[in-house]
């Protein structure tokens, strides 16, 4: 059996977990920390009416061969692209795992779902097994539909499940997205990696437990980019900004700069940015009527001029934010950067000028969408504004890569 290999621990991290063991690895550079303990029953929502009846938790047969040395799957449903699977009948198969902890919002996946693309369609018919376990961040990420519609755009075509519950991510003691495990073939855990990059070490590491199981893949180009390009003025980038309260409200939040915010929770405040000219870094400010909730901060009335928005002083080259909309109704949000309309070299994929030549975001689903793209990283003033009381934004999240989110 292989030794485990672990990813270097960041300076100020315990380091990844001793051969063989899962342990509660922190949260690394380039990944986004998860719930340190499941959700609170309340609120959870139940599996979809048209979940896959075949995604029901399976109890594996007694082996017959290599044993599984790590958890077994626990409470997986909406099984996409495959029947429901076992992991101890994979390695009964000869089959190499690699399970990647994810979620279709957070940035930190998005970026690594290109280069899980590329190992299914090189390894899936050379013993390799991709399993994407979906754990949400956010309520409206356990919805099937709206999953379904993440993997369709991003064209991922290995294995999915949904882990509403979060059952399997504690069975792994798990604590970030993205994260990913390899299992090999003697029911072994051979490696783990947590958030971004290491992407060569990484298939260095498949093609290690494929070639122990007797599979070939001499044949096979090892990929080059191990990590992806960074902006050569790279110096810091603004965190992630969280709209709910349910971040804000404890020692790591403090995203909101007004005071109001933190009042109560579930309350509408009419706010006034009094000083737009001197934001800064790191946080977000409201002018108009918002409501904040647990999730998201939420603008909580119609307008007719685009008066009310959310703004934000960011140090970055890329600007992305999650929003659903609080009905299923369309609408519009208008960008500026420093009081202008984006130019065509800023405008984020997902944005695009309208007749009068605002630069304009059309929201009609819950997602991640990327709004700003600058030629370079920098400091800059963004304002999201909206008529719409449809407007509900739960994050917004910043990149330094040379290209992408």
């Amino acid at each position: 059996m292989a030794a485990l290999q672990t990813v270097a621990a960041p300076e100020g991290e315990e380091p990844a977990a001793s051969a063989g063991v899962v342990q509660q690895p922190q949260a690394p550079s380039g990944g986004t920390a998860g719930p340190a303990e499941a959700p609170p029953a309340a609120g959870r929502s139940a599996p979809p009416d048209d979940a896959d009846p075949r995604a029901e938790p399976a109890t594996a047969p007694a082996p017959a061969g290599p044993t599984l040395q790590t958890p077994e799957f626990e409470g997986l449903s909406g099984w996409i692209n495959s029947d429901a699977l076992i992991l101890s009948a994979l390695i009964q198969q000869n089959r190499v795992v690699l399970i990647d902890f994810w979620t279709y919002t957070c940035v930190n996946c998005v970026r690594t779902l290109p280069f899980l693309r590329e190992w299914h369609e090189k390894y899936s018919d050379r013993g390799l097994t991709i399993i994407g376990v979906h754990a949400p961040e956010f309520e409206f990420e356990k919805d099937r539909t709206n999953v379904l519609g993440a993997v369709e755009r991003f064209q991922l075509q290995y294995s999915i499940a949904q882990d509403n519950e979060m059952a399997t991510w504690r069975a792994f003691r798990n604590r970030s997205w993205p994260a990913k495990y390899l299992i090999g073939t003697d029911g072994a855990l051979r490696y783990q990696h947590f958030g971004e990059g290491a992407y060569v070490e990484t298939e260095k590491e498949i093609r290690g437990a494929l070639e122990d199981a007797g599979w070939d893949v001499s044949d096979v180009p090892l990929g080059t980019v191990d990590v992806q390009e960074v902006d050569p003025n790279l110096t810091v980038v603004t965190r992630e900004l969280y709209g709910g309260y349910q971040q804000n409200y404890n020692s790591d939040g403090v995203y909101a700069w007004q005071p109001e915010y933190y009042q109560g929770p579930d309350r509408e405040v009419l706010y006034e940015d009094t000083r737009p000219d001197l934001h800064a870094t790191n946080f977000w400010y409201l002018q108009g009527l918002w409501r904040n909730e647990a999730e998201a901060i939420v603008h909580a009335r119609e307008t007719e001029a685009y008066e009310d928005y959310i703004a934000v002083r960011f140090v970055a080259r890329s600007v992305n934010v999650v929003i659903q909309p609080v009905r299923d109704q369309p609408f519009d949000v208008v960008i500026e950067l420093a009081g202008r309309p984006l130019t065509l070299e800023e405008l984020g994929a997902d944005v695009s000028h309208d007749d009068q030549g605002r630069s304009v975001l059309h929201v009609d689903e819950p997602r991640m969408y990327a709004i700003v793209e600058l030629p370079g990283i920098g400091e800059h003033d963004l304002t999201l504004r909206s008529n719409s009381d449809n407007f509900a934004v739960f994050a917004f999240t910043f990149g330094a890569y040379t290209e992408g989110p």
